[in-house]
């Protein structure tokens, strides 16, 4: 809980724990000049002035019995042109643990308190610095996995969010401040209320609000990373396609079905976002115990996914494809290629009980489908561009091939709806994996519907809050449409701009600020 006083001076190490070339330890608060002073021995002999502010000098730390700790450089930088608006010192010492603690511990004994979690970023938000959504961009800018996500929180440190937000809680103001004036001085006839105006206005914040939660995807993917579940039947490649897109060996690859008995995670970087592959066991009904588990664990790994990669084998005869069987017994492994091999009885046509992937609880807008091992079913040199694998996979009967795998699996537009993607690959041969990279970057962006230029909802806070804003200013100007009382509609509004509030930190209490501050590190 961050409730202490600000007016005490504290310190923390900024720089993380561990071997490196400097560390740097900073001091915020009133008596921060006062403390390096009595701790620092400038080698030139005087301590830098107000006019030397935001310089570098150098020195030693001393301890309280005078013994040099550590050589350092000094920055002594008077407020207001700080990041927590108060007098800060930067002392860069030697990197390590005993360097930065020996500093610490000396400025410690000086007079100043250990900071917080994230104390230094709230004082930069309490004393004016920073909105509550800035604060959220410096941790989102020190916690980025990607370079979309570093984009991402330092255009949000500019304060385009909460621009947006305010420009919006202004105007739900102005019809607040109508709609009290009918309730406060109706004795007195102020006159009718315009509410097709203030409707139109209620209504546009509504929109507004909507088309920004329509970002809240693409921020939780920039501030969590985006899973990639990669599913299939035993031995379609799934382990392949999860190598190829990491490019690197990272699971084991046999011809062996059930070779992958648990979920292998893998975390890469596709068009600038953070992203963790999933690779999951082979779909197949059994009873193994260890492979059973196996499969409930794909289930849940399904379940959390942004993403579905359901990889089929364009090179399986429909004969291949099983109908209804016995489940595979534990131990009782066929070579690959039999149908036996896959726990099941040569069939052709309806698959009757046997599991298919489009049993599964699939959205077709975050599934991709994989058809592999093109290259044995269609002659491509290696090394062909996507665009020239398309071309050639058009002309040989391969999309033929991937539209009776997908019927076999259940994945239709009558089951599922339509609206998924599908491409051909190769992923031992590395055939269609840059495309299928872009496909998946497209997916999740909207295949360019969200623009970097605009804010978006970075946190799971910020989306909340804007969500129920949305639900209020709709229910506002449906009880404004209706004829509604004033003071009825006046509640909705006032719901609305309390709720944008919260998100820029204008209308705070005390938990929502430690509950925010609370997940940054000591030194920020």
């Amino acid at each position: 809980m961050l409730r202490r006083a600000s007016s005490d001076t504290i310190v923390a190490p900024a720089t993380p724990p561990g071997v490196g070339a400097i560390g740097v330890v900073r001091l915020s608060g009133p008596d921060a000049i006062r403390i390096a002073r009595s701790v620092f021995r400038p080698s030139s002999g005087t301590f830098p002035s107000r006019e030397d502010t935001h310089r570098l000098v150098h020195g030693h730390i001393v301890d309280s019995a005078g013994e040099i700790v550590d050589e350092v450089m000094l920055a002594a930088m008077w407020s207001p042109r700080t990041f927590t608006r108060e007098d800060t010192v930067e002392i860069d010492c030697h990197g390590g643990y005993a360097a930065q603690r020996a500093v610490t511990r000396a400025v410690l004994a000086a007079g100043a308190r250990a900071a917080e979690p994230g104390e230094f970023t709230r004082r930069a938000f309490l004393n004016g610095r920073i909105d509550l959504t800035q604060a959220e961009a410096v941790l989102a800018a020190v916690r980025a996995q990607s370079s979309l996500a570093l984009r991402a929180a330092v255009r949000q440190l500019d304060g385009g969010l909460a621009r947006r937000l305010k420009a919006l809680r202004r105007v739900l103001l102005g019809v607040l401040a109508q709609l009290e004036v009918q309730i406060d001085f109706a004795d007195e006839d102020p006159g009718d209320l315009d509410r097709d105006q203030a409707t139109h206005a209620v209504e546009g914040v509504r929109l507004d609000l909507e088309r920004l939660l329509t970002t809240a995807f693409v921020g939780r993917i920039l501030d969590q990373g985006m899973r990639v579940a990669i599913i299939g039947r035993p031995n379609v490649g799934k382990s392949s396609l999860l190598n190829a897109l990491a490019m690197r060996e990272r699971a084991i690859v046999s011809d062996i079905p059930g070779t992958t008995r648990d979920t292998i995670e893998e975390t890469i970087e596709i068009a600038g976002l953070p992203v963790c592959l999933v690779d999951t066991a082979g779909l197949r009904d059994s009873w193994d115990s260890v492979e059973k588990e196996g499969v409930e664990r794909t289930r849940a790994a399904l379940a959390t996914a942004d993403v579905v990669l359901a990889v089929l084998d364009l090179s399986m005869g429909a004969d291949e494809y099983p109908r209804r069987s016995e489940p595979v017994r534990a131990g009782a492994y066929q070579p690959e290629g039999t149908a036996q091999g896959l726990g099941c009885t040569p069939a052709v046509g309806d698959l009757g009980g046997s599991m298919r992937l489009g049993d599964l609880e699939l959205d077709p807008a975050r599934l991709i489908v994989v058809g592999n091992k093109v290259d044995l079913v269609v002659s491509v040199p290696v090394g062909t561009p996507g665009t020239a694998l398309q071309v050639a996979a058009e002309g040989s009967g391969v999309e033929e091939l991937l539209g009776r795998a997908c019927r076999q699996e259940g994945l239709t537009q009558e089951r599922l709806g339509g609206g998924w993607r599908s491409l051909p690959i190769s992923a031992k041969e590395g055939l269609g994996i840059d495309e299928l990279r872009q496909e998946i970057g497209a997916l999740v962006m909207g295949h360019g519907a969200v623009s970097w230029d605009e804010p978006l909802l970075a946190t799971e806070r910020q989306r909340g809050l804007v969500e129920q804003a949305a639900g209020f200013a709709g229910q506002a100007g449906v009880a404004l449409a209706a004829g509604a009382p004033e003071d009825i509609v006046a509640e909705d509004v006032r719901a609305t701009v309390v709720c944008l509030g919260q998100v820029t930190g204008e209308d705070l209490v005390e938990d929502l600020l430690d509950e925010v501050f609370s997940r940054f590190c000591i030194g920020k």
